[in-house]
Order: structure tokens, then C-alpha cells, then sequence
């Protein structure tokens, strides 16, 4: 048994059938109201998975809230285990995103290297790797090809606080999903291309408009930050993840043309 068919089988099933939404609730995000908020809209809103920071407290709060699976973000390994212990049943080295702004990058090797002390430190849990969109296409395959030799079971991309849209509408949104659409699409072919059958996440800079792209370039799901964790109210929150969730039980990937 891998550890993916470990997961609870909801979300087994959201994987398979390439349609599971992860909501993030913000890698700094320690403050226990604005996680237990997010959290209640998830739930209500059917998503699949919750991202929260790496604190056992807000791990007890989101699970109590949502009801559903609670993934921890951090780039700090040790604090993994505790979390584990206090319900997180996925760990994730990442996001990056939040540490761009103050000119804090990670190199692949970087990254490889605390996905290896995540993976010694538990070994039996669901580890997931966010790639740094900040490296070029050809090495974010790579360094999941990399991630992959060594025990991680999910890839996630990223990329949307990093591009600036010059187009408002439709066309912003699309423009604001590129680099993470261009990082799923070109991580999910080299896994393929080496029968890695690993499910990619395509997370940062996603709408309603782009989580079907994400789809159709290869991911197993999506996962979603500002778009939801941004707004001010909880009917909100729970309209934009209900509002995911169509888009994604929507989809449908038409058949290619012989």
C-alpha cells in the first residue's frame, strides 16, 4: 500500500478523479480566527483540502471546523511532526510565494534538501513539495523528477504572486494563472514522460476561469490562496469555494480527435 491509498478516501477519490480543491489558508497565517473562518467556508464549501500553517493549535481548530483533511505549509521540518500528531494528515514543504517579496529565494537543492529531513522525520506521511516557480521550466521538471526519486508523493506548483496582468477581466485572470500553468504542464509531462504517475497541484494566482486550465494541462487538483483567504466575509468565502467547486465538478476534458 502506497501512502496516498493511506489518505482517506474522499480524498483518494478527489485525486483520481482530478478534481480535488485544496483551500490555503496562508503559510503566516497563525491567527486563529481568520484560520477557523477559512476553514468553516471550506467545509460548507466542499472543498477537499485545507492548507494551513504548520501550528498543532490551528491544526485542531481547522479539523474542528471543516471536517475535512488539514495539510501543514512550512520550510522549517521539525515542526512537522508535532502537527502530525495533532491531526495534519498531509505535510508540505512550502509555499514560497509569501517569501519573494522580501528577497528570499530557494534553489532546488535547497528544497530537495528539507524535503529529504521531512521525509527521515515521517516517513509514513504524505509529503507534498511546492517547485519555486522563480526557477527556469526546465528545472522545475526536473527537481520533481528529483523530489520524486526520493519519497515525495505530491508535486505543487506556483507562480501567481509573481505575475502582474496587464489586462483586466477574463484575460487578467488568465494572464495572472501563466507561470503556474506553464510550471503544472511542464512538470506533469516530464513525470509522464518518465512513468511517474505522481498528481501534480496547481496552486497560486488561480479563478474560477483558470482552474479548469489547470486541469487540462495535467493537474490532479488545485489549490487556492487569495482568492478565497482575501476576502472579508464568510458568505463570501464560501460563495467563491462553492464557486471553485462547480468549476472544477464541471469540467470535462473532450476526448482529442483521432
Amino acid at each position: 500500500m502506497t501512502r496516498l491509498q493511506k489518505l482517506p478516501v474522499s480524498l483518494q477519490k478527489s485525486i483520481q478523479n482530478r478534481s480535488l480543491l485544496k483551500v490555503i489558508t496562508g503559510l503566516n497565517n497563525f491567527n486563529p480566527e481568520s484560520v477557523v473562518l477559512i476553514s468553516k467556508a471550506a467545509g460548507i464549501g466542499n472543498a477537499d483540502l485545507l492548507d494551513i500553517a504548520c501550528e498543532p493549535k490551528l491544526v485542531e481548530l481547522a479539523v474542528a471546523a471543516s471536517n475535512i483533511p488539514v495539510c501543514v505549509s512550512s520550510v522549517e521540518p521539525k515542526l512537522f511532526p508535532q502537527a502530525v500528531n495533532a491531526g495534519a494528515t498531509i505535510i508540505e514543504i512550502g509555499n514560497f510565494d509569501t517569501f519573494y517579496p522580501d528577497g528570499r529565494f530557494f534553489s532546488a537543492d535547497e528544497v530537495l534538501s528539507l524535503a529529504v529531513e521531512s521525509r527521515h522525520l515521517l516517513p509514513e506521511v504524505v509529503l507534498s513539495v511546492t517547485v519555486p516557480h522563480t526557477l527556469p521550466l526546465d528545472s522545475q521538471a526536473q527537481l520533481a523528477l528529483d523530489l520524486v526519486d526520493i519519497g515525495v508523493d505530491l508535486i505543487q506548483t506556483e507562480g501567481g504572486t509573481s505575475s502582474h496582468p496587464i489586462s483586466s477581466g477574463t484575460l487578467g485572470l488568465i494572464e495572472k494563472a501563466t507561470p503556474t500553468l506553464a510550471g503544472t504542464f511542464a512538470i506533469c509531462a516530464a513525470l509522464k514522460g518518465n512513468h511517474q504517475n505522481v498528481p501534480v497541484i496547481c496552486a497560486s494566482g488561480l479563478s474560477e476561469v483558470t482552474v479548469p486550465m489547470a486541469i487540462s494541462v495535467g493537474a490532479s487538483g488545485v489549490g487556492i490562496g487569495s482568492a478565497v483567504n482575501k476576502l472579508n466575509s464568510e458568505l463570501a468565502m464560501i460563495a467563491t469555494v462553492k464557486g471553485l467547486r462547480q468549476a472544477l465538478d464541471s469540467f470535462k476534458l473532450v476526448p482529442a480527435i483521432n
